[in-house]
């Protein structure tokens, strides 16, 4: 297993498609939070905290977890190498998990250069140092949890298709709908009694209730069991492809 999520992250990184995805998300974030006079303008907030970039961050993480892990499966199986990777001597759960482990690796680099962001607000806030470093620590980890159930999301789209384009559109579909979509049909009131059931299950309702600086258990339970559902799901994609 190890050999393969090195892998994985060798094939990233040797390639445009890691270096796009870190570059793409740090230039698009820069932008937003301290070039554009927007809501999500750092320096033109009431308060020293970095509550904008958490607001935007999972926005762009719909457009470009699903662009890194639309190949995780679909090349190979476009290209057969995917038998090959069936005669490896690790087992199927161990290939699915080299790859979504290798993918969050990707967020969690991308996240990591951000850090000058807390910085940059820990000093610039009157008095210094006035931002709330527990509660932003707590948000990167909600941030990082979203990301990873993404790329859950992304690795099993790529698992049911040989297509990287239909993976791609596959995973931000889902990833949309589980984030907000799920918490837009419990907002029009038309479920009757489900419509907190269906808020209750977006991604959205839960990050939201990380970005108050508080992990629940709940919370916490929802993301893994997220993970987990689509990691099983791949799983039992991968075994079909066998047959």
């Amino acid at each position: 297993m190890k050999a393969l999520y090195l892998k994985e992250i060798r094939s990233f990184l040797s390639s445009i498609i890691g270096y796009v995805f870190i570059v793409i998300f740090l230039v698009t974030s820069g932008i937003f939070h301290w070039v554009i006079s927007f809501d999500t303008n750092l320096l033109e907030g009431t308060e020293a905290d970095l509550i904008p970039f958490f607001n935007l961050s999972p926005v762009i993480f719909l457009i470009l977890i699903p662009a890194i892990t639309m190949r995780s499966f679909a090349e190979e199986r476009r290209t057969g190498t995917i038998e090959l990777l069936f005669t490896r001597p690790i087992s199927d759960f161990q290939i699915v998990m080299a790859k979504f482990l290798a993918g969050v690796t990707l967020v969690l680099i991308s996240l990591f250069p951000t850090c000058v962001y807390f910085f940059t607000m820990y000093y610039l806030g009157e008095p210094v140092g006035i931002i709330d470093e527990g509660a932003t620590i707590v948000s990167y980890f909600g941030l990082l949890m979203l990301g990873s159930v993404f790329v859950s999301i992304g690795i099993f789209s790529s698992a049911v298709t040989s297509s990287q384009i239909v993976a791609f559109i596959l995973s931000m579909f889902l990833c949309w709908f589980f984030y907000d979509g799920l918490e837009m049909i419990g907002s029009f009131g038309t479920v009757g009694a489900l419509d907190k059931f269906f808020k209750y299950c977006s991604i959205n309702y839960h990050f939201d209730s990380i970005k108050r600086g508080v992990i629940d258990t709940s919370d916490l339970l929802y993301f893994l069991g997220i993970i987990a559902l689509f990691s099983v799901a791949s799983l039992t994609v991968i075994k079909s492809l066998k047959k």
